[in-house]
């Protein structure tokens, strides 16, 4: 998943990304705007995660809803 395409589709999977992941709020979801570095990084700061962990979630959501 590069991240143009990410960036394209975030209209259509940030409703999925508020399932996924239901700590992040609607301002979070607006704010990261399909930028995966974002993503991660509220990931790691609503969920208290590693990066490495983060990275991997994100990743393996993409591979499954992009």
């Amino acid at each position: 998943m590069d991240r143009d395409r990410l960036e394209g589709q975030w209209h259509q999977v940030k409703g999925k990304v508020r399932e996924f992941w239901g700590e992040l709020t609607g301002s979070d979801v607006d704010w990261v705007a399909g930028r995966r570095d974002q993503l991660i990084g509220k990931l790691e700061e609503r969920y208290g995660m590693s990066h490495e962990e983060a990275e991997r979630q994100v990743d393996e959501f993409l591979e499954r809803e992009i």
